[in-house]
C-alpha cells in the first residue's frame, strides 16, 4: 500500500479549557489542491499552525513524505518543504517586489548563490533575476518589480506573498485565506495561477478558505472542519450536496 504524502492523525490542541483541535485526522495521497473549510472557530488556522510548527500540539501525529514533522522546529519544517502564508499578508513593504522575492530565495537556503550574485557573479545574478522575474510575471506583477511593495493593492500584495512562498520550493504549501480582501479581477488571476501551479508541479497545496465559489472551483478534495474535528471530506460536488455540511454552516 502506498504511503500517503500527508497524514494528519489524531491531532489535539487545547488553549486553557478550550479544545481547538479534537483529534483531527485526514490524509492526502498525492499532489494537488485540498480545500480546508468550516465555520469560524472550527480550528482551521490552528491546524495550519500545528502543521507548520507555529504551535505545539497536545497529542497526535503529522507525517509528510514519510517523516514525522511534530518534533521539528518551524525552520526545520521549511527545509523539508513545508511553507505557509498567513491570514494577515506578510511582505516587506519598504522593499521592492523583486527584493521580496530575492529574500524568499535566501530563506530557502540559497544564500550562497545570492552572495555570489552580490560579489559580481553575473551567472548567479542572471539566474536569480530570471527566476524572480518569471514569478512576478506569473502573478501579473512584472511591471512592479522595482516598485516598493507598499504601493501595491491588497490583492497584489497577496499575489506577491504567494509568489514568494513558491520561490521557497515548497512540497507542501499552506495558504491561509488567500482570497480574503482580493478584488474580483485579481481573484481570477490568483485562481488561474494556482491552477497552473497544480498542473505544472508536484506540490500539495492546502488552502483554508471562506470563499466557497473560489475553493470549490479550485480544489480536487475538500476537508470540512467543525468544532475542532473533521466533519466530512470528499470531492467538491459531494461536499456541496452534504446535509451535514449544510447544517454545520447554517446551524
Amino acid at each position: 500500500m502506498t504511503e500517503p504524502l500527508l497524514a494528519v492523525d489524531g491531532v489535539v490542541r487545547s488553549f486553557g479549557g478550550i479544545r481547538a483541535l479534537s483529534g483531527v485526522s485526514f490524509t492526502r495521497s498525492s499532489a494537488g489542491i485540498c480545500g480546508l473549510i468550516g465555520p469560524n472557530g472550527a480550528g482551521k488556522t490552528t491546524l495550519f499552525d500545528a502543521i507548520s510548527g507555529r504551535i505545539a500540539v497536545d497529542a497526535g501525529s503529522v507525517c509528510f513524505a514519510g517523516e514525522e514533522l511534530l518534533p521539528l522546529p518551524a525552520h526545520r519544517r521549511v527545509t523539508r518543504g513545508v511553507v505557509r502564508t498567513f491570514q494577515e499578508c506578510r511582505i516587506f513593504g519598504e522593499k521592492t517586489c523583486l527584493e521580496n522575492l530575492l529574500f524568499a530565495l535566501q530563506r530557502k537556503g540559497l544564500a550562497g548563490a545570492l552572495k555570489r550574485m552580490m560579489a559580481g557573479d553575473r551567472g548567479a545574478e542572471r539566474l536569480a533575476m530570471e527566476e524572480c522575474g518569471h514569478y512576478l510575471a506569473l502573478v501579473g506583477l512584472a511591471d512592479y518589480a522595482t516598485a516598493p511593495a507598499a504601493m501595491l493593492s491588497y490583492g497584489q500584495k497577496r499575489l506577491l506573498e504567494i509568489a514568494s512562498a513558491l520561490l521557497m520550493r515548497p512540497r507542501l504549501l499552506l495558504l491561509d485565506e488567500p482570497a480574503a480582501g482580493v478584488n474580483p479581477a485579481l481573484l481570477e488571476t490568483l485562481h488561474d495561477f494556482l491552477l497552473r501551479i497544480r498542473r505544472e508541479t508536484e506540490i500539495l497545496i492546502l488552502i483554508v478558505e471562506h470563499n466557497m465559489q473560489f475553493i470549490m472551483s479550485l480544489a480536487d478534495h475538500i476537508v470540512v472542519m467543525h468544532q475542532g474535528s473533521v466533519l466530512e471530506e470528499g470531492a467538491p460536488a459531494q461536499i456541496q450536496a452534504s446535509s451535514r455540511v449544510i447544517e454545520a454552516y447554517l446551524g
